[in-house]
């Protein structure tokens, strides 16, 4: 017999206050400068780290075996804790850039510079996009991929993009209205690949965050050992015949400034079988999402079970 875990529901009562704090720190967020922000991300992620004993140990954990003999200890206490810190700071960030994009002042001036950069540096991720018609865009849960979407925009390229559902709807609503402020198209995880099949059909692009583990997954050597890794993307370049592209958005120092990186496309060949095939291109995009994270591990969402293993399961695609 399977020993399941049910979560516990949230009151009413629990997802008003929830909502509550939440507009309180966007209240802050939007009036307060650049400064003030950071070091209430850092004060957020500090907090997280010294008291979210879990999460914490399983962020250490994680960049233990990912990097055993390349760092020390003391290396890897500091990764985790800023990783904690970038985890938050990244939710605050978007809340700032939305404000600034979009608020009803107009369009701050850095925030506009910031995406001229930026669609600059995405003319790669357009031509990609126009030789193949259409994309399947992935990035890993690294530096701010909510700032992403935007840079899409900026860049003129229309995005669908599969995103997981709150179990509290008022914060669904208050993320969703920023998530849709870039112009970007949000579709529920929920039958993901249905919609996401009839979006390439439509001449869309689409946008996907496939480096979290799942039950229904392949298991892929990802930092030397295997994960458990959504064949979808792949499932999807086969079928389509289009290429992926491994994109990420990483904080550089200043304010507003993002190493914005933008990968070679990952075309599907031709393979013995379909089976191989999936196999094939999910393991060369699990290889360059590791890359862009061992270039910014401090801002990897370490504290992830990503190396989760589940009862009972059965290798997917068998």
């Amino acid at each position: 017999m399977k020993n399941k875990r049910k979560r516990r529901r949230k009151s009413g009562v629990e997802k008003l206050l929830e909502y509550a704090a939440a507009w309180i720190i966007v209240f802050i967020v939007r009036a307060a400068p650049m400064k003030i922000v950071r070091a209430l991300g850092d004060f957020l992620g500090d907090l997280l780290y010294f008291l979210g004993k879990r999460r914490r140990k399983i962020a250490l954990k994680n960049l233990h075996h990912a990097f055993n003999g390349e760092k020390t200890p003391q290396e890897i206490q500091a990764l985790a804790r800023k990783s904690c810190r970038s985890f938050f700071l990244s939710f605050l960030e978007i809340i700032k850039l939305n404000h600034m994009l979009t608020g009803p002042a107009g369009k701050d001036s850095a925030a506009e510079s910031a995406m001229q950069r930026m669609a600059g540096v995405f003319e790669k991720a357009k031509r990609i996009q126009e030789e193949a018609g259409e994309c399947i865009f992935v990035t890993p849960h690294i530096g701010n991929w909510e700032v992403l979407p935007h840079v899409f925009s900026a860049a003129g390229i229309p995005l669908t993009i599969v995103a997981r559902p709150l179990d509290n709807h008022y914060l669904e609503r208050l993320i969703y209205s920023n998530r849709v402020s870039s112009g970007q198209v949000i579709i529920p995880k929920k039958n993901a690949l249905f919609h996401l099949g009839r979006t390439l059909r439509q001449g869309r692009s689409i946008g996907m965050l496939p480096d979290q583990s799942t039950m229904k997954g392949l298991l892929i050597d990802f930092f030397g050992r295997k994960a458990t890794t959504t064949p979808v993307p792949a499932m999807l370049a086969l079928k389509y015949r289009k290429p992926i592209v491994v994109v990420a958005c990483c904080r550089k120092g200043r304010d507003y400034h993002y190493d914005v990186i933008v990968s070679d496309p990952i075309w599907p060949g031709t393979y013995p079988d379909k089976k191989t095939g999936i196999l094939r291109i999910t393991e060369e995009m699990t290889r360059r999402m590791e890359a862009v994270i061992r270039k910014y591990p401090e801002q990897y969402l370490w504290m992830h079970n990503r190396w989760k293993t589940y009862r009972g399961k059965k290798e997917f695609l068998s």
